[in-house]
């Protein structure tokens, strides 16, 4: 890890590729909490890829509406959503429809960060072909 925050409604932990969010019990997250994630992305992440894992613990309500604002951060590629509440799976179904990320829901930890480091992998092998075709 290299940081922690804590936002008050969440506490977000950033390393070198992803972010991990455990958001308290009861909170209600919605489109005027991405600030938050903006403030991180352009300062951990600026020009970088990375994923958001949603590690879901507690009880707590998301607007999806919030997607929309996150469907603007450009250099974030997904959403991993971690939980073995089946609830959790039907959640992740409705969030799905709301961004233009890749959104996968998953029971540990060790899954998500495997998805992740596939489509960080797949979104640098992708760029490095665009940039080697536009050589040419």
């Amino acid at each position: 890890m290299i940081i922690s925050y804590d936002f008050g409604y969440c506490r977000a932990e950033i390393y070198e590729d992803h972010i991990r969010v455990y958001i308290n019990e009861g909170s209600v997250v919605g489109p005027e909490n991405i600030t938050e994630l903006n403030y991180v992305a352009e300062k951990h992440f600026k020009n970088k890829p990375f994923v958001y894992l949603a590690v879901r613990i507690h009880s707590y309500t998301i607007n999806p509406m919030i997607y929309f604002e996150s469907n603007k951060i450009q250099n974030l590629l997904g959403v991993a959503i971690i939980s073995k509440d089946p609830k959790q799976r039907s959640q992740a179904r409705i969030e799905k429809a709301f961004t233009n990320k890749k959104l996968q829901q998953f029971e540990t930890i060790g899954e998500a960060l495997e998805w992740k480091d596939e489509i960080i992998k797949n979104f640098i092998y992708n760029q490095h072909n665009h940039t080697l075709k536009n050589k040419k």
